[in-house]
């Protein structure tokens, strides 16, 4: 047996070990499922399973932080030129192609993203993706968008309030079906960002207008 055959095997067993955590998140919960559940539906024997992975938990940590490793670098890639357009145009021009090139990605990996978001997902994986958006926000190092120093309000609140408020926003637009495309999420959480909820609402004009 030669080398690609073998590597075409290994892509395969474990493209099919991913498609079937997915189909059974869904179906029955990250908590409830097995990983017999995992073998019988990826049709593999459990030594293929445990010659990628330790337990399920290894297997979704993996999934996980090949996506998180992913989603940063495309913003590390993305912020320093929104951080200088920022300087020149207005703050929700600036900040649109960052939040398109997010949505995109979303989009590209939205069957993983809903299930590991969703109800019957992993908490521990909201709690990175939650992070992720407060450390994409804000933070002392020059590749985020806020200097925490700047901030009129404690840094800890503000981080919270952003990283929440970002997750529910990705959450609701996966659980409805994506109706929206990128570039019309990018523009709905573009003009809560930078204008605030009570402008979003109705309730408050933009300043200076």
């Amino acid at each position: 047996m030669n080398g690609n055959t073998t590597d075409l095997r290994v892509i395969r067993s474990n493209q099919a070990i991913r498609e079937a955590l997915v189909e059974l998140i869904e179906e029955k919960g990250f908590e409830a499922l097995t990983v017999k559940d995992i073998t019988t539906r990826a049709r593999i024997n459990r030594g293929t399973f445990y010659a990628h992975y330790q337990d399920k938990y290894d297997l979704m940590d993996k999934c996980e932080e090949e996506i998180m490793v992913r989603l940063s670098a495309l913003v590390k890639q993305t912020v320093p030129s929104v951080t200088s357009e920022m300087r020149h145009a207005p703050p929700h021009l600036a900040i649109y192609p960052l939040v398109v090139a997010i949505f995109t990605f979303l989009n590209e990996h939205s069957r993983f993203m809903k299930a590991a978001l969703g109800p019957k997902g992993d908490m521990t994986f909201q709690t990175r993706f939650k992070d992720f958006f407060r450390e994409t926000m804000l933070g002392k190092s020059p590749d985020v968008l806020i200097n925490e120093e700047e901030c009129l309000v404690p840094a800890k609140y503000f981080t919270t309030y952003v990283g929440s408020a970002h997750i529910g926003v990705v959450q609701q637009w996966l659980e409805s079906g994506m109706q929206e495309s990128p570039e019309e999420m990018a523009r709905i959480l573009a003009t809560i960002l930078v204008h605030g909820p009570l402008y979003a609402a109705g309730l408050k004009k933009v300043p200076g207008s």
